[in-house]
């Protein structure tokens, strides 16, 4: 958990689809966390699907279909692009109770897609073999079994009462992360600020200038993207480093964890939403956040309390 959240989240929701749909805690959190090759064990026979690739697909198998947690067959080849890993994919999803076939959610009546998944061995282990080198456009059919995987949690409140069912996931497009800020170098920012200089790899390293905090928010842009802007409610996908303006002290970096973060700007302190709201993919941004727009009078680990915070954060994704 990174230190600027406000709250518990977690990357790992099966972070597209199912956060969409509210039955899951995500294909990674319902996943054994192996990274053992797919096995027979894992294979599911008997689901089909029909229509065009790349649109909602109508599926059929018989009921009732005894679901296998981690189950999962390819139902529909793809048309589109090659899955390769790394690939940031946006999915589409409709989930069928296993006794009934019927409909229980779907993520294709919300129009707009979740790319929340990225392809690699430590964020879907159970699933990585089978993605990679799937087209765009390819559905997946999963069997999700609450009970077998010791899962408490029993889907939607519109949902079945069961804990098991299938879902038919739809890749419908593929993009690919920054691995570091891209733009143009801004030139005219103001000079009492902190001063940032970054590392071969991208690591910002920070010089407090003498800076001097004001009890307002600073979002100053140091290299700006030339990707799409960043909404309010968007998740982002970043690189940061945090520090204490008082003593310049670095209390968290994702730099360090060898990872870029993911996160939602409505899970964020005030001052992260309202300084990333509206900048660009592949922007680099100094936030400066006061402490009624951070943690106010309270303690975090690393901080003390009514702390003054500075950040470099590079937007690497939005979605």
């Amino acid at each position: 958990m990174t230190t600027f959240m406000k709250k518990r989240t977690t990357v790992r929701q099966f972070a597209c689809v199912m956060s969409a749909l509210v039955l899951c805690a995500g294909l990674a959190s319902c996943s054994s966390g192996s990274d053992t090759p797919k096995s027979a064990a894992d294979t599911m026979s008997g689901v089909s699907a029909k229509g065009k690739p790349g649109s909602k697909p109508k599926i059929s198998f018989d009921t009732p279909l005894k679901v296998k947690n981690q189950s999962h067959q390819v139902i529909q080849e793809g048309d589109g692009d090659v899955i390769e890993d790394g690939d940031r994919v946006c999915t589409q999803s409709v989930a069928l109770d296993n006794t009934t076939g019927k409909e229980i959610n779907s993520t294709w009546d919300k129009g707009k897609p979740d790319c929340s998944i990225v392809i690699s061995k430590s964020s879907i282990p159970a699933y990585y073999d089978t993605f990679l080198g799937q087209k765009v456009n390819t559905t997946i059919a999963i069997g999700i079994n609450d009970q077998e995987a010791g899962n408490a949690q029993q889907g939607s409140k519109k949902g079945s009462q069961n804990s098991s069912y299938i879902m038919a996931l739809t890749f419908v497009s593929k993009s690919r992360d920054l691995t570091r800020a891209e733009g143009d170098e801004v030139k005219d920012i103001p000079s009492d600020l902190p001063k940032i200089s970054l590392d071969d790899k991208g690591k910002p390293s920070v010089d407090l200038n003498k800076y001097k905090p004001n009890g307002k928010l600073v979002s100053q842009t140091l290299i700006k993207g030339k990707g799409a802007k960043v909404g309010e409610h968007q998740t982002v996908s970043a690189n940061y480093t945090g520090w204490l303006a008082s003593n310049g002290k670095q209390f968290d970096s994702s730099w360090d964890k060898g990872k870029a973060a993911d996160f939602s700007l409505d899970q964020v302190v005030k001052g992260w939403q309202q300084g990333l709201a509206g900048q660009t993919v592949g922007s680099q941004v100094l936030l400066i956040v006061p402490p009624d727009l951070g943690y106010g009078n309270q303690e975090k680990s690393g901080i003390p309390a009514n702390s003054t915070l500075i950040f470099v954060v590079d937007i690497l994704a939005a979605y």
